[in-house]
């Protein structure tokens, strides 16, 4: 009974979904540019308060970094300290 169940939610939940992947992943990505900012900011000038609780996450932040600047309009990485262009 519970398996059929979790199967029938799982197929209200593609089909609710199916028609709204693409807005789904631009949402996403929007978060995703905006979370970068945040963790990008005191680099490029722009006060963050929660630097300190960031600068940990720069490691696994950092392979998506060429993506995220060109997205963002900038050909070449506008940090000193990061290279990946």
């Amino acid at each position: 009974m519970f398996e059929q169940l979790k199967r029938l939610i799982d197929y209200y939940e593609e089909v609710i979904s199916m028609p709204h992947r693409r807005e789904i992943a631009l949402a996403l990505r929007d978060e995703d540019d905006l979370f970068f900012l945040m963790l990008y900011s005191e680099m490029i000038g722009i006060p963050n308060p929660a630097y300190y609780y960031t600068l940990e996450l720069y490691p696994y932040m950092i392979e998506q970094f060429h993506d995220w600047h060109l997205r963002m309009g900038m050909d070449k990485s506008p940090l000193d300290g990061i290279r990946c262009c």
